[in-house]
Order: C-alpha cells, then sequence, then structure tokens
C-alpha cells in the first residue's frame, strides 16, 4: 500500500531572536520528521540557529547552500541560473521526502513569503503537494522595535525597498512614500545614505544591523560606519506624524 504524499510547511522562525518565534513554528518544527534549511557556502545557517533548540537527533536535515551568495563571477555564469539551478535541486530533495510520506518543514528567516527562499520551494511544489505556510515576524517589525519608533501611522504610505535599486529609482521611490524601509543593504550603504541625505531625510534614517539579534547594531544613520554593512542589515525611516498625533 502506498502512503501518502507529506505535507510541505514554510515555517517563518522570525527575525533572528529564538523568543520571536511564533508557538505555531516551534510546534511545527518539533512535528515534523524533516526540516530543511538554506545556507551560503561554508557558512552555518542562521534559519537552523533560530530553531536549533527545537531540532533533535530524530529529524532528518536537508541543507540546501546557496551556489554564490555576494561573489564576482566569471564571465561565463551566470547568477540568475545558478541561483534557478540550486532552488530546482533543493525542490527535488524536498519533493522525495513528500512523495515517501514525510512532512517537510522549510525554515525561513523573517516570514516565508516576504523575500524568504522558501518561495521558490512553494512555487516549484505548491501545485502537487498539500502547502501549509506557517508566518513569521518580519526584519521590517523587528527593525521598527529597534529603533521604538512607529512604521506608519493614519493614511501614511510605507514602502519597503532594496538597496539594490538604482540611484535614480531610489531617489523617486524616497520621494513618493511618507515612510520607508529599505533592505538589503550590504556594500550598497554609502549609496543609499547618499540617496537619502538628497532628498532631506537623514534626520529620520535610522541603520539597524540584526534586528532583534544578540549582536544587534542601531544607531541614527548620520553616525553609522559607512564602511560597512552585513547583508542582514537595514535602513528604516519611519512615521513622520506619529509622534505629533
Amino acid at each position: 500500500m502506498t502512503s501518502a504524499p507529506g505535507t510541505l510547511y514554510g515555517v517563518g522562525v522570525g527575525p533572528g531572536d529564538p523568543e520571536l518565534m511564533t508557538l505555531k513554528a516551534a510546534r511545527c518544527i518539533a512535528n515534523v520528521p524533516v526540516v530543511a534549511y538554506f545556507a551560503a557556502r561554508r557558512r552555518p545557517s542562521n534559519a537552523r540557529r533560530i530553531a536549533a533548540g527545537l531540532i533533535t537527533a530524530g529529524h532528518t536535515e536537508l541543507l540546501f547552500e546557496y551556489p554564490v551568495t555576494t561573489e564576482v563571477l566569471a564571465a561565463e555564469d551566470s547568477y540568475e541560473d545558478l541561483l534557478l539551478g540550486c532552488y530546482d535541486e533543493s525542490a527535488a530533495r524536498v519533493e522525495a521526502e513528500l512523495v515517501a510520506g514525510r512532512d517537510v518543514a522549510v525554515l525561513c528567516e523573517g516570514d516565508p513569503l516576504f523575500y524568504g527562499s522558501y518561495m521558490y520551494i512553494h512555487n516549484r511544489l505548491a501545485a502537487r503537494f498539500t502547502t501549509r505556510v506557517v508566518p513569521g515576524i518580519s526584519s521590517l517589525t523587528a527593525g521598527a522595535a529597534a529603533i521604538a519608533r512607529p512604521l506608519a501611522c493614519g493614511d501614511e504610505l510605507l514602502s519597503v525597498l532594496s538597496g539594490v535599486m538604482s540611484t535614480d529609482d531610489l531617489k523617486q521611490a524616497l520621494v513618493a512614500c511618507d515612510a520607508a524601509v529599505i533592505i538589503k543593504i550590504g556594500r550598497n550603504l554609502t549609496k543609499v545614505r547618499e540617496v537619502i541625505e538628497s532628498v532631506g531625510l537623514i534626520d529620520r534614517a535610522w541603520y539597524v544591523e540584526r534586528a532583534s539579534h544578540e549582536a544587534e547594531v542601531c544607531a541614527p544613520l548620520a553616525d553609522a560606519d559607512a564602511s560597512r554593512a552585513p547583508y542582514f542589515s537595514m535602513i528604516v525611516i519611519p512615521s513622520a506624524v506619529a509622534g505629533l498625533r
């Protein structure tokens, strides 16, 4: 008799502090036989680190390593093709577990469907397997908590922007919104800071690094060290009017 296929869970484990994982996420991780997670090559998985207290010797673990992160590629290599191949291979490994009747929880920092790697597994398998998504606290709200200022208020427009945007696109987006969170800072910090200064928002902008982690760094952007910024950093430009109401 063939066993029924397993269920695929996309589990948000929150922004970094294990105590910010939801009860539902913790229960799901504890109950599934297989946990999967992404990591940069030769580096530990941040998602697994957050959930480490729930993973036991009884779990089967699937590690998916990104082929590239911020490296400079050879001329013949395509960043997009390498990532697509990684997601295809990762989904195939998850599929093998599901076909064998085992439930799989793919761990994802923050929320699985908000810039989360889980979405690429989901897109490849959701049409053929039962899926459940467990939302998680995102880095946006963790960043707002770190600076202890409201993100948006009333009818303000909040924009989520990427540090890899061009200077012109980033400038236009900042002018068009009331508040913003800029993620994927990394090597883009100097460029992003210059754009923020050019549109007159430097006095409201905050630099947040590794929100909710033990190593969290939080400072006004004007005082931040412009020579360095890890991938897991952001700039928060909070509400301009919340403090007036």
